[in-house]
């Protein structure tokens, strides 16, 4: 075998190991000398192998950056250095109150278009209907709960006359 083939795929390895292991450095300037060695041996040897092993440098080191950084999330280190990022399971921003929610009533406090305030056991919710506009006093019923929104719906019973929440007067 030849050595700047060695040198070669020996470089191309260390770009590799600079990436999965923390080296200030050392691991990438080994990395240089080992490229830069195997064109110099390859040019002494042959031309056309200088040339080869130089075409072969500038299209095999971008792959084994790119493999690197590929790999890096996967290493132990890379697993402390990379942030997991949020998931759909994470409730961080949600009421734990809010969990419990689905299919209580309540009454709209303020008029609905279709986002608006609505009282459930005497405590105040932001809440969505459907699209549609629902006026201030109208009952509601939570169908629907997606992370922090609490979709409502009108329910098929009367307004509450003796509910706290006034409608605001026509406007002439």
């Amino acid at each position: 075998m030849n050595w700047p083939i060695v040198l070669f795929i020996l470089g191309l390895v260390l770009i590799v190991l600079e990436f999965l292991f923390p080296s200030l450095g050392a691991l990438g300037a080994a990395a240089a000398i080992s490229l830069i060695a195997a064109v110099a041996w390859a040019f002494t040897e042959d031309t056309a192998f200088g040339v080869n092993i130089l075409v072969a440098s500038a299209v095999g080191v971008p792959i084994a950056i790119l493999a690197g950084m590929k790999l890096l999330p996967r290493s132990p280190l890379g697993k402390l250095l990379v942030n997991p990022g949020p998931t759909f399971s994470d409730t961080a921003a949600v009421d734990p109150r809010d969990t419990r929610m689905l299919g209580t009533e309540g009454v709209v406090e303020s008029l609905l278009r279709p986002a608006g305030v609505a009282i459930f056991d005497g405590r105040r919710v932001d809440v969505v209907s459907r699209g549609e506009a629902i006026e201030a006093g109208a009952r509601v019923k939570v169908v629907e709960l997606a992370g922090n929104r609490v979709v409502v719906a009108r329910t098929a019973a009367a307004p509450n006359p003796e509910s706290p929440v006034q409608s605001a007067p026509p406007t002439p």
